[in-house]
């Protein structure tokens, strides 16, 4: 029978619930082996009597074999119904193992009557692994014994039906990778397929031609980090996740297979029999603004979002689109994007239910990583995690020391006044932790004169430098979450109001001559958050669409900058070569120059460490990072220039 290479699906899953007795070595036999002998642990399974022979209908595992390389034969018998039987081999445990079988239903119709699908953490993959090296048509005669003859050698194997002597089915890859484990039979304990005449034996010296090198198609995008698992149903997928479930993501970063295709089961697990769902995130640079078309597949559902926007939707799953739909995974989707200047980010919400849960996408082009260079910045000191979830850090020259405000997020939601301002040395050392308390919620400081002004929910607040007194508090009627200020050279007080209830806008308030006013409204201000002074232009952290923006002070004119691709703009300031300093509040800080050119100067998104509203001191080249909830501050050394 000639071999052939196509498409595949798999309409059943069977989860081994039995607990497997430690193997001893492969024994080098070819003997049949009863299936009523002790060697067998049956698994949902019954001895029963079929086409003049004792046979078995269900699954069973040997619990003496440890096997690697070598030949496994059964003989099969199917109805034509629905049912696929089939080997495992090389199981390391109830969830992870090698495993082949037969679709009768499909026999003679479909090309992917035989198929071969890695388990791993308990999800067979079959719609992520089709076509050459995976499935093959076959047919398969019904109510009558057919042989099943599978060798294995290295991360080879090939499946012979009948007596041919040539493989019906060759698999170039085995996706577990050259192990051992052990072996036995998967299929349906309803009598509709049944097995008999089972037997291995070890051979080390079965011979492969090479497997064909795969190759990595032009644009295949490999940078991806995926999230932990979330039951999907209790995460709205229409927008983009909130800053928290981001930061609690637990982030892996993960190694795509030449494809291009992320098998999500290899990282992780399943919760249960409910929907489940990941985010998965790639970060591309781009010189220049410029439009790319991005190709990919997924599986089972899939919400696609590009700089926090949602761009595409799609549902794949088992059946969902007809009865006769497999929602096999493949590069059959694509959408227009707009690369802006700066750093992009394509996110992903990936759901499983049944059948393989991974993507892949690749552009048109080949796309550029983010600029990377950790060495500009060494760490210099940190204070004990004895803090109160610090938000802010603003330095007093006149004083020299530094202020922490700490926002208290216990209490952030509620009228308490329970946050305070810590007063800290250049050294780290805390002078004096609850320096000024009773605050409610305190994000961004500045300094004019002598009054040091922080935002609270709902107030612009006076502390006397001196005195370490409230001094007066001015409402500001309106606001939502008022988070950044900065202070221009006439005593003027610009903040930023996130108000994180609305999707629409954001706001920038001043304060001036005693009053405060809503001083710029408009739609291309969504989420801001840090906010800072350069020149004649306001610089703005835009969260919400990830863009650092420029207002005019002269005339509110509002133009883009630079994109961040993703995040919470927290902290902005200007370094002494007139670079921008940005902080992601996940935990990275960037350098950016005048003509756009964005680097990454750190990293502590791994230690759980927050890069909130940081201060920079340029005479020192100290870059003083207030981390959240890391309850601590953290200082660097900042050195050298793009």
């Amino acid at each position: 029978m000639q071999s052939t290479r196509v498409r595949h699906r798999l309409p059943f899953e069977l989860l081994f619930l039995g607990i497997l007795a430690g193997p001893s070595a492969i024994q080098a036999q070819s003997d049949i082996i009863d299936f009523e002998s002790s060697r067998w642990n049956l698994i949902d399974a019954d001895i029963v009597d079929r086409l003049g022979r004792t046979c078995l209908s269900g699954a069973a595992i040997l619990n003496d074999v440890e096997f690697e390389n070598g030949v496994i034969e059964v003989d099969v018998a199917v109805d034509g119904s629905r049912s696929y039987p089939g080997l495992i081999f090389r199981m390391q445990g109830e969830g992870n193992y090698e495993r082949f079988y037969v679709r009768p239903h499909r026999a003679g119709l479909y090309p992917d009557a035989l198929q071969y699908t890695p388990v791993i953490n308990g999800v067979a993959g079959w719609q992520l692994y089709n076509g050459d090296g995976f499935t093959a048509g076959a047919d398969i005669p019904t109510d009558e014994w057919v042989h099943l003859r599978l060798e294995v050698s290295g991360s080879q194997a090939r499946v012979f039906l009948g007596r041919a002597d040539e493989p019906a089915l060759e698999i170039d890859e085995l996706k577990h990778g050259v192990n051992s484990g052990s072996i036995g039979v998967l299929g349906p304990k309803n009598a509709t397929a049944c097995f008999s005449n089972f037997s291995y034996r070890a051979d080390e010296d079965l011979e492969f031609e090479p497997a064909p090198v795969a190759e990595t198609p032009v644009g295949t995008i490999t940078g991806w980090e995926i999230s932990r698992s979330f039951q999907a149903q209790m995460l709205s997928r229409d927008v983009y996740p909130r800053f928290f479930a981001i930061f609690a993501g637990e982030w892996q970063r993960v190694t795509p297979e030449a494809t291009g295709l992320v098998d999500v089961a290899r990282t992780v697990a399943r919760s249960g029999q409910e929907p489940d769902l990941v985010f998965a995130r790639t970060i591309v640079r781009s010189d220049v603004r410029q439009r790319v078309k991005l190709t990919f597949g997924y599986s089972d559902e899939v919400d696609l979002f590009f700089n926090r926007k949602k761009v595409f939707s799609g549902k794949s799953g088992y059946r969902h689109r007809d009865p006769s739909f497999l929602g096999i995974l493949g590069p059959f989707d694509s959408v227009d994007l707009t690369l802006e200047k700066g750093l992009n980010e394509i996110f992903l919400m990936v759901t499983e239910t049944f059948g393989g849960w991974g993507f892949m996408a690749r552009a048109d082009r080949d796309l550029d990583a983010p600029l990377v260079d950790t060495g500009r910045a060494t760490r210099a000191w940190e204070t004990p995690q004895v803090l109160l979830t610090p938000e802010s850090v603003i330095y007093d020259p006149e004083r020299n020391v530094l202020y922490v405000s700490n926002f208290d997020v216990r209490f952030a939601a509620s009228s308490e006044y329970t946050g305070y301002i810590s007063k800290l040395g250049l050294d780290g050392t805390i002078v004096e932790q609850q320096w000024v308390g009773d605050l409610n919620a305190p994000t961004g400081m500045a300094i004019h004169g002598d009054k040091l002004y922080v935002l609270e929910r709902g107030h612009l607040t006076e502390i006397d430098l001196d005195k370490g007194q409230v001094a007066k508090r001015h409402p500001v009627a309106g606001s939502e979450f008022l988070n950044d200020l900065v202070v221009d050279e006439r005593g003027d007080i610009y903040m930023t109001d996130t108000r994180p209830s609305s999707h629409i806008d954001s706001r920038i308030y001043r304060f001036s001559d005693g009053e405060v006013e809503l001083w710029l409204d408009s739609d291309e201000i969504i989420q801001a958050n840090g906010i800072w002074l350069d020149g004649d232009d306001l610089l703005v952290g835009n969260t919400g669409d990830a863009m650092l923006k420029a207002v005019s002070l002269e005339d509110r004119r509002v133009s883009d900058v630079v994109c961040l691709g993703s995040g919470v703009l927290d902290g902005i300031r200007i370094d002494n070569a007139g670079n921008y300093l940005i902080s992601h509040w996940e935990g990275k800080v960037y350098v950016v120059t005048r003509s756009g050119e964005v680097v990454r100067v750190i990293d502590t998104s791994s230690e759980g460490l927050n890069t909130a509203d940081f201060e920079y001191i340029r005479e020192k080249g100290l870059l003083v990072i207030p981390t959240f909830l890391g309850n601590s501050v953290v200082a660097y050394q900042l050195s050298g220039t793009p």
